[in-house]
């Protein structure tokens, strides 16, 4: 049995530990997770899918029947049945957060309002949609933090309603009321986004980073012969391209449980902001810049990431580092 989301073949002895049938068929359909106890964790709705719902039903409704649920087609292929309560051009949906115990946006409430437009589609993200305090190498100042798979999956959910109402254009403003207030529990203040949460989704579906899940990711490290470890979607597609005989495993932020796992050798790769603050946890101290990411643009960051990568490289001699950008260029790796 294959994950479709991640790509990852679950052992036969997974499989067979698994006594419930429905749950197993969810992590079959990629909408739950196969851990090594047998144990199945359900995944749950970005905000970008969340907000992609309540902007489809609103358009699906301006001229029709009310709506319980709308198709969503996720960034990572699937459609998702996601839940929604519309009618008249208003929309609502709330985020599901499956069984990740940690999402602070869980069950928050995204309302989308249409009203008809002349051609095309125009989005106003409002009240509780965080922007920017500042330019950062991908958004401007004031910009929305919607991310662009985010923004491309709510872009074709309207563009398929629209198709389905037979409606030339629409104006649609989305808003998260509780989402400024949410956000003061999220990383946003932190990162230079204010005034509410970020939308993302670069799959559509949250990972259920609970205990369990750790648990599976932990064993598959221990017993891979050469893992490569890998903290985020971006890193999981380039790593597998550049090392597609080796176990690529997706860890997430658990860098130091999978690294005190690892037998002899392996890889750590991805986009730096994680791992970075992991080997050096006070990196951005004295530089001015508030994000890995901006530092990643700064003259500053090659002498820094190399001097971080040989002291690393030092005390872990088996383990090798490649930091690499959102297109999959090498930007950094240990010798």
């Amino acid at each position: 049995m294959r994950d479709p989301v991640t790509g990852f073949v679950y052992p036969d002895a997974w499989v067979e530990r698994c006594q419930d049938p429905y749950r197993l068929h969810l992590a079959e359909e990629g909408l739950a997770v196969l851990t090594a106890s047998g144990t199945v964790i359900v995944r749950g709705y970005t905000t970008g899918t969340t907000a992609a719902a309540a902007c489809m039903a609103a358009v699906l409704t301006l001229d029709g029947p009310p709506a319980l649920s709308v198709p969503v087609t996720l960034p990572c292929g699937l459609v998702v049945d996601v839940p929604v309560d519309a009618e008249g051009g208003r929309a609502t949906a709330r985020k599901f957060a499956g069984d990740y115990p940690g999402d602070v946006t869980a069950g928050i409430e995204f309302v989308a309002e249409v009203l008809p437009a002349a051609e095309g589609i125009h989005i106003t993200f409002g009240e509780g949609i965080g922007r920017f305090s500042r330019d950062t190498p991908r958004y401007k100042k004031d910009a929305p933090a919607v991310s662009p798979p985010a923004f491309a999956c709510i872009e074709e959910s309207v563009r398929e309603a629209m198709e389905t109402a037979g409606l030339p254009g629409v104006r649609i403003e989305l808003t998260i009321p509780k989402g400024r207030a949410v956000a003061e529990k999220t990383l946003n203040p932190r990162v230079g986004v204010f005034g509410g949460i970020s939308v993302l989704g670069s799959t559509g579906l949250v990972e259920p980073w609970d205990d369990h899940l750790t648990e599976s990711s932990l064993g598959r490290v221990s017993a891979a012969g050469l893992p490569v470890l890998t903290t985020g979607r971006i890193g999981l597609r380039f790593a597998r391209l550049r090392f597609p005989e080796d176990d690529v495993i997706l860890i997430g932020g658990k860098i130091g449980e999978s690294l005190a796992v690892v037998r002899d050798e392996a890889v750590l790769f991805g986009l730096p902001a994680l791992i970075l603050r992991h080997i050096r946890p006070g990196i951005l101290e004295g530089t001015g810049y508030g994000t890995v990411e901006e530092l990643a643009a700064s003259p500053l960051f090659g002498p820094i990431v190399r001097e971080t990568l040989a002291e690393f490289s030092a005390h872990n001699p088996g383990i090798k580092v490649i930091l690499i950008d959102r297109k999959g260029t090498v930007i950094g790796e240990t010798v």
